[in-house]
């Protein structure tokens, strides 16, 4: 199953990200800013609060950082405001591409992204062109080969699917039951590599080669681009092909 991991397609490029963790703090405060601001700032009652912050604190933000982000959320410190956009289109070899969007500048944040897009041999559509080949899901990636320990208590917390991957044990649920199983998980000791709330392709384009090597260099530019939180895609990569890159 190695490559067709969710977890492993979307975070092949993590390495290279934070290198950049100037940009990347700044990502993570502006989720932080919008989810205390659409929810509140207990993050008891404010889901997407808690997560915002368990993955700033997992890149090692630090404390006042979070804290400026919260205050500015929840008004207690001026800032700026944030638009919520979702930008889709078609990269090399047909790949579907969703860039999520936060910004405070609407026309910026399209004509940045739409270079960027053509940059990387791709085109910018219209709202809706591939967003229908994805499904919004919990993604938990669990650092254990013990499959049937890891789903006994998955499953009973809700998981609706789940793969065995060289790197562990993939697991799938619906965005309401992904906090649940997230802690049995943890409260009996397993180790989680990565977990997030991702739009998952209902299909996937393998790439290889010259191919794949484009798809990369589109992600990396939107990735780039100031207003984009996160790039999701449908493209299939060969993990040991990437490594050999």
């Amino acid at each position: 199953m190695a490559g067709h991991s969710h977890a492993a397609n979307v975070a092949i490029r993590k390495g290279a990200q934070d290198k950049k963790r100037g940009k990347l703090f700044s990502k993570l405060a502006k989720e932080i800013i919008v989810a205390a601001k659409m929810g509140g700032g207990d993050t008891d009652s404010n889901p997407r609060l808690r997560l915002a912050i368990q993955k700033a604190k997992a890149q090692s933000m630090p404390k006042d950082t979070i804290q400026r982000a919260l205050d500015r959320g929840t008004g207690n410190v001026e800032g700026l405001v944030y638009e919520e956009l979702t930008m889709e289109g078609y990269g090399p070899s047909g790949v579907a591409v969703m860039a999520e969007v936060l910004t405070d500048n609407r026309n910026r944040a399209a004509g940045d992204i739409r270079h960027a897009y053509t940059k990387g041999n791709g085109n910018l559509g219209s709202q809706g062109c591939v967003s229908y080949l994805f499904n919004k899901r919990g993604v938990i990636l669990v650092d254990s080969q013990d499959e049937d320990a890891v789903m006994e208590i998955a499953l009973e917390a809700g998981a609706e699917d789940y793969t065995v991957e060289e790197s562990g044990i993939e697991i799938l649920s619906t965005p309401d039951d992904f906090e649940g199983i997230v802690a049995a998980l943890e409260g009996a000791d397993f180790t989680l590599t990565a977990s997030d709330i991702l739009l998952v392709p209902e299909t996937r384009v393998k790439v290889t080669g010259k191919e794949a090597q484009s798809v990369l260099r589109l992600l990396d530019l939107l990735d780039d681009c100031d207003d984009v939180q996160r790039v999701h895609h449908n493209a299939e990569f060969d993990m040991e092909e990437l490594d050999s890159m």
